[in-house]
């Protein structure tokens, strides 16, 4: 026999390439999607919070407005006005821009006392602002995931003294101990090399001053994680197939408690902004010729009753940072957690009398499959809602739910 009859033998009966076939009678057709990634679930979950992709566009123009405005580093800004330069006050130093015909004028957001552009301040202190948020944000996040990661995985005497070191610093105001951080900070001694780069990186020195303050309540979440996650089948194997801790905690642990790390550290980063903008108010912080948002407001605090526009702007953009990266942390926790994933009921009741309707299974699409919701009739939500297993609910001849 030839090798071409043995093949038209072999392959007899099957469906060409392509080609589809039918299901038997009565038996349950199968229905396929491609799945999802834990990247591509997070993204498409993040993409379709409206508040955090509403806080994540505006966020953005705030920062591209304030760092290219005023220039960063080397690098000039566009606007025509610095933060520090004085001219000539213009109508009294009152707004200049206007909504009918829209023009922005020589200073939109107006002047203070002396001539400075009030524009070219308030950008000035939102970037100084937003530098001191995110090094506050990677501080914290380093100190907070090593101490927690440390504490959680060896338990004994490591977790023991870790913390009860977090626990003497939580019982101390943060605002007293950040005060006393920024004022170390700020020193100027002349002949030392501290002094030197204090000078020159004054809000850089700040920043990391200030995320030795707000570490602990990061270390504490990744501690309760790692407890949990120690524990697990696949930390086990790792151990028996002889991975080192670091191997152990870097590598199959901290991947898991990404999401927790994460979305604690947007609250901290929003909490930072509150911390610096307090600390500036009180003169502790952030200090002239360089300016930040608490700064302004506490330079312009008497003039709120005659020039209510150099408390207005500062306060506005303090606000918008805020809620910009609070609704961020808000997407980013709903993106992480499935177990915040939130139950439609109006299309579990429409599949339901779809079923009940008649024999034919309703649709699926692949997003509900990718994501374990199943819209097969008779199925409930998934395992991610909920914590368990889909459970496959039928109904008996007298129309209870077995």
């Amino acid at each position: 026999m030839s090798q071409q009859s043995q093949q038209q033998e072999t392959v007899a009966g099957s469906p060409a390439p392509g080609q589809r076939t039918e299901p038997a009678a009565g038996v349950e057709p199968v229905i396929e999607a491609k799945g999802l990634s834990l990247g591509q679930i997070v993204r498409k979950r993040f993409f379709g919070h409206t508040g955090a992709l509403i806080g994540l566009i505006v966020f953005a123009v705030i920062f591209i407005l304030a760092f290219s405005s005023e220039g960063w580093g080397p690098i000039p800004g566009w606007w025509k006005y610095q933060h520090d330069q004085v001219t000539p006050l213009v109508n009294d130093g009152t707004p200049t821009w206007s909504f009918a015909p829209f023009s922005f004028g020589d200073h939109p957001f107006g002047q203070d006392r002396i001539g400075r552009d009030l524009f070219a301040m308030t950008m000035r202190g939102a970037q100084q602002s937003i530098i001191i948020m995110v090094i506050i944000g990677l501080v914290a996040g380093i100190i907070g995931v090593v101490v927690g990661a440390l504490a959680g995985y060896f338990r004994g005497w490591a977790e023991a003294v870790l913390m009860r070191l977090t626990d003497i610093i939580i019982i101390i105001p943060v605002l007293l101990l950040a005060a006393v951080m920024s004022q170390t900070a700020g020193r100027r001694d002349s002949g030392t090399w501290f002094a030197q780069f204090a000078a020159n990186n004054g809000v850089v020195v700040l920043g990391i001053f200030l995320g030795f303050v707000v570490w602990v309540g990061l270390a504490r979440l990744v501690r309760g994680e790692f407890l949990s996650l120690r524990e697990r089948e696949f930390v086990d194997a790792a151990r028996i197939s002889g991975a080192s801790n670091a191997r152990i905690i870097f590598k199959h642990i901290l991947p898991n408690a990404v999401g927790v790390v994460i979305v604690n550290g947007t609250l901290i980063m929003s909490s930072a902004i509150l911390l610096e903008t307090a600390l500036s108010y009180l003169g502790v912080g952030v200090k002239a010729p360089d300016t930040s948002l608490g700064l302004l407001i506490s330079q312009n605090q008497e003039a709120f009753s005659t020039r209510p526009w150099l408390f207005w702007w500062p306060g506005l953009f303090i606000v918008l940072i805020c809620l910009c990266i609070n609704f961020i942390g808000d997407g980013l926790r709903d993106a992480f957690d499935p177990r915040q994933k939130k139950f439609n009921a109006k299309k579990a009741k429409s599949r339901r009398t779809h079923a009940s309707a008649g024999p034919e299974l309703a649709p699926a699409t692949a997003m509900d499959v990718g994501e374990g919701v199943s819209s097969v009739s008779g199925y409930v939500p998934d395992s991610e809602a909920f914590g368990g297993a889909p459970e496959r609910r039928t109904e008996d001849p007298s129309g209870r739910n077995v």
